[in-house]
């Protein structure tokens, strides 16, 4: 199970091997990758446009423009349903330890410096991956410690590029 927020308009989904429930209702739709970052979608007998704008993986936020109109899109899965059920879902990004990489890349650009307090949601680098740049934020509030990486450097998964205190 996921849940999906569009633009302030929560969904449920869920998924099985035959079919993808939307709100509890069957949800049939077709879609195939074009280009890095481009998708056609095909659903209700229309043609839809997608382009991957901003992507945060971080935080499972997304940014879609669909035939020229802009989505906010955050998901959480079923871990994070499961954490806010339990009352925990700000226990775990109130205070940020390290920022990895989320995917292997290069380093676009570093935002901050070493001493700056960063507060959740401020842009920290911008990571290049699939020739999509994708804007890291921090998930919590913290002071830089120290910067790992360096612009133009490439990074694998997991390694850390930035330190907090």
């Amino acid at each position: 199970m996921l849940k999906a927020s569009v633009n302030n308009k929560t969904f449920d989904i869920q998924q099985n091997a035959t079919e993808t429930l939307l709100n509890g209702a069957p949800f049939d739709w077709d879609f195939a990758k074009t280009q890095d970052g481009n998708f056609s979608i095909l659903y209700n007998n229309r043609s839809f446009n997608a382009e991957v704008i901003e992507a945060d993986y971080a935080s499972k936020s997304f940014v879609l423009k669909i035939n020229n109109s802009v989505y906010t899109v955050g998901v959480k899965d079923r871990f994070d349903i499961l954490l806010d059920q339990l009352g925990m879902s700000n226990a775990a990004s109130s205070k940020v330890n390290d920022l990895k990489a989320p995917m292997p890349g290069l380093v676009v650009d570093i935002k901050v410096s070493v001493g700056d307090s960063v507060q959740k949601g401020d842009t920290l680098l911008i990571l290049e991956a699939m020739k999509m740049e994708n804007v890291l934020k921090a998930t919590g509030d913290g002071k830089v410690k120290s910067i790992k990486v360096a612009a133009r450097e490439n990074v694998e998964k997991n390694q850390v590029m930035i330190e907090f205190e």
